[in-house]
């Protein structure tokens, strides 16, 4: 039985189990690879997310929202020129 009574259970470790509190660096870029979809207007709008990894995760919805507005545009260009 471990100190809490109830047979494997084990405490959570406390705050100063847990080291110095570390200092907020900043963002870290995620390291994402964009590979090209043979498309140029798609993989021109894609670079924009590359965007997110030097903004703060509240901004990212902004950058976010700009990829989806072009790839939204192309795909309705595409479509409209299938149409022609």
């Amino acid at each position: 039985m471990t100190e809490t009574g109830h047979e494997g259970v084990v405490p959570a470790p406390g705050p100063e189990a847990a080291g110095p509190p570390v200092a907020d660096a900043g963002p870290r870029p995620l390291g994402v690879v964009l590979d090209a979809t043979g498309n140029t207007e798609v993989d021109a709008v894609l670079v924009r997310l590359q965007d997110a990894d030097l903004l703060p995760t509240e901004d990212h919805v902004e950058v976010y929202e700009d990829v989806h507005r072009g790839l939204r545009d192309t795909l309705t260009r595409l479509d409209d020129d299938n149409r022609s």
